[in-house]
Order: C-alpha cells, then structure tokens, then sequence
C-alpha cells in the first residue's frame, strides 16, 4: 500500500538511482523550485530542465504515475497541503479517523514519521551538516519561527555548551537585521522552517545566503522555500492525527546531530562541561541531594 502522505520529493529521492542521466537532470530541476517547478506544461517542465517532453513522461511513469495529469494533480494536492492551516488540517485527519484511542494513533503516526524520514536522510549529508557544526573556524547562528523557535533555543543551547561560537537569533524576527550585521561569509546559519512557511525566515535566508553564509535548513517534506538557498536539508515528516504538525521527528534529528557534534569535539566539549559544572555548584543552580 503507497504512503498517502509521500511526497513527490520523497519519490524522487528514492528512485534517483533508477533514473537515466537526462532524468536525473529533470528530477534536479523539479526540486530546484519544488514543487512550483512541476506545475507548468509538460512542455515547459521539459525546456527548463533542458530535455525533451518524452523524458518527462517516462520519468512520471517511473515514480507511479498513469501520465503528466496525473502527476500534476499530486502536487497540487502537496501544494494545498504546503499552505493549509490548522483548522484544514483538522478536517482533514478527523473525516477518517479510525475508531482507535488518540494515544495509539498519534503514536502510530509517529513512529511511521519517524521510519519514513530516516529513510530519506542521506547519512552523507547528514555527516555534512555535523561538520560544519563542529568546525572551530565557524560561528554557527540558530534562528527559528513562530513555533520552531523552541527547537531553535533547545539546539543553540546545548551547543553553547559542546562548543564556543553559537549565536542563537533571539528576539522579534524585526531584530533579525541586527544580528546579520555581525554575519561573515564561511559563518553556518541553521533555519528552522515549517508549513506555514514565514517570510521572514526567508528574507533572513536571502541575504545570508548573499553574504556567502553556509545555511542548514530544518523543514518539513514539503520543504520550506528557503532549501533552495541552502547547502544541506534535514527533511522530518510531520504528520499526525491534529490540526498541529508533530515536532518530534524534527527533535530526534536535533538530538541526534548534537550527540554527533559533540563526539567530534569531545575534547574540547569535556573541558567546557566542567567548567559549566563549577559554575553551577558556585551559583548553587541546581539542587544538591546530600
């Protein structure tokens, strides 16, 4: 049985190795500008990835498509799906909802969110990513939205501690400016961008991007507009049985690319933890048992 909320990026990640050399170009240009990319003529879809029509319509085929219609009515539907807010997708759920407990289906969503990401991470890129965080010669700036900003704070934070040079994007998004004064081109920017997409996070984006900054971008499968100005996208599958997006795919990437870059600068990390741990028993921050 397909996944009903398989993306046609999702398929594309994972035929890329079945497709010929023109199709991968084609698959290339799709996701240059996805899914806008998709929605002209199969004519024009052909001309901007430099092929010819009947390459578009094999590689349709090949990601399980009866023809091009067909094909451009999934991304309509992403499409819709991409901007929905939270009352749509509330009906959405709720018209099937199975007669199960809320904990079993939430659960179950997930777990199946959790399965479906891992398989579309490339651990190559994941170790870019991790890289780039922990290299000394790299300030790192963490800045997220009106939700994500909670997973932006939890991940500056413990990287404050495994390593010197975070820069957490605090404040009203209006403030932002501010901080891109003290942005060097070599310096990583990570975003934190989920549906519904913020125009902020973008324009922070643009003219990071303009700057020469390194961006990684945390989004969601119907990736944010800001991946196309990133080096790297940490994809997480959100959803669930609620009118909110699930944050905990997105967590275990978070937790999982701090326990990475903390292995790669354990040296140092060691040394500042100690020293964090002096400074709480002088301050007596956390409670002691005795």
């Amino acid at each position: 049985m397909s996944d009903p909320y398989q993306t046609i990026a999702d398929r594309l990640q994972a035929r890329l190795d079945d497709l010929t050399r023109a199709e991968r170009q084609l698959a290339d240009s799709i996701l240059a500008a996805y899914p806008i990319s998709g929605l002209g003529s199969i004519t024009q879809v052909a001309q901007a990835a430099d092929v010819s029509t009947p390459t578009v319509a094999r590689m349709v085929q090949k990601l399980g498509f009866k023809g091009y219609a067909e094909f451009q009515a999934a991304l309509r539907s992403e499409l819709e799906a991409k901007i929905s807010g939270p009352i749509a997708r509330r009906e959405t759920w709720a018209e099937g909802a199975p007669g199960a407990h809320i904990l079993n289906r939430f659960t179950e969503a997930v777990i199946g969110n959790i399965r479906q990401s891992l398989a579309h991470v490339d651990p190559a890129q994941f170790d870019a990513v991790c890289d780039l965080l922990a290299d000394p010669a790299r300030r790192v700036h963490v800045a997220g939205g009106r939700i994500t900003r909670t997973l932006a704070d939890y991940l500056s934070l413990h990287l404050q501690m495994v390593r010197p040079g975070i820069v957490p994007l605090q404040g009203q998004q209006n403030a932002w400016a501010h901080s891109l004064l003290d942005i060097d081109a070599g310096d990583v920017l990570v975003i934190f961008d989920v549906r519904r997409y913020e125009n902020a996070t973008l324009r922070l984006a643009e003219m990071a991007s303009e700057k020469g900054v390194e961006i990684v971008l945390f989004t969601d499968q119907w990736r944010s507009p800001v991946h196309r100005l990133a080096r790297t996208a940490l994809v997480s599958r959100t959803v669930v049985p609620s009118a909110w997006d699930s944050s905990v795919t997105t967590l275990l990437m978070v937790e999982t690319v701090i326990a990475a870059v903390q292995e790669r600068c354990w040296r140092e990390t060691h040394g500042r933890m100690e020293a964090l741990d002096e400074m709480f028993n002088r301050t007596g921050f956390f409670r002691k048992f005795t």
